[in-house]
């Protein structure tokens, strides 16, 4: 049973056209519409000083804190037995100044706890003003 007579099936066919066109479309709406994040790294400009070295005033407490966690005030050697015998240290290093400046002189090895604890001895004598001392560069 043959109904078609002569005439030859045509294969399906795919225009691949209109697809290209639609992804095409597609594709420049997302790059237009994509917003793209840089992750850079933090960038900061630290303040460079440029003063003339102060004045050395007479009513400064010096304290020395070496690489193995000694202390020296005023260029006497001292122990460290705690905040309230150190401050007491200070108080009498201090004389009858009432709130003389506290300039820690630490060494670049120093433990961050030896110097803690020579401000913790600074604020139980009830002095306010402390201070770090800093090397300056040997060009400048």
């Amino acid at each position: 049973m043959k109904f078609r007579k002569g005439r030859m099936r045509e294969e399906p066919e795919i225009n691949f056209v209109p697809l290209i066109d639609v992804l095409l479309v597609v594709l420049i709406f997302l790059m237009a519409s994509t917003t793209y994040s840089r992750f850079a790294e933090l960038k900061i400009n630290l303040p460079k000083a440029e003063a003339e070295k102060s004045v050395e005033q007479k009513q400064n407490i010096q304290v020395a804190v070496s690489a193995n966690g000694q202390y020296a005030v005023n260029d006497t050697p001292v122990s460290f037995a705690g905040p309230e015998e150190f401050a007491l240290v200070l108080r009498r290093a201090a004389g009858s100044n009432p709130d003389p400046m506290v300039v820690i002189n630490a060494d670049a090895q120093a433990s961050h706890q030896s110097v803690v604890n020579v401000m913790e001895a600074a604020r139980a004598a009830g002095f306010g003003k402390l201070t770090f001392a800093t090397q300056t560069s040997a060009g400048k």
